[in-house]
C-alpha cells in the first residue's frame, strides 16, 4: 500500500466533511448526504485496485 493513497483518501475525506457540514449548515441536509455517499463511493473507487492485489496474494498464499 502506498502512502499517496492513504493521502489520497484523508483529503477526500476532509473535503466532504467540509462540504458536508456546509451542505448542512445551509439547510441541504439531503445534498451533504449525497457528498457523504459519493465520497464514500470515491474512496471505494480508490480502494478497488489494493483489494484486488490482496485477494490475488491470498490465493497465491494459499494456493487456491
Amino acid at each position: 500500500m502506498d502512502v499517496g493513497l492513504v493521502l489520497k483518501i484523508a483529503g477526500i475525506g476532509m473535503l466532504v466533511a467540509v462540504a458536508s457540514q456546509v451542505l448542512s449548515r445551509s439547510g441541504r441536509e439531503d445534498m451533504a448526504t449525497l457528498v457523504s455517499v459519493a465520497g464514500v463511493v470515491i474512496a471505494l473507487l480508490l480502494l478497488v485496485g489494493e483489494i484486488a492485489s490482496l485477494f490475488s496474494l491470498v490465493q497465491e498464499v494459499f494456493g487456491l
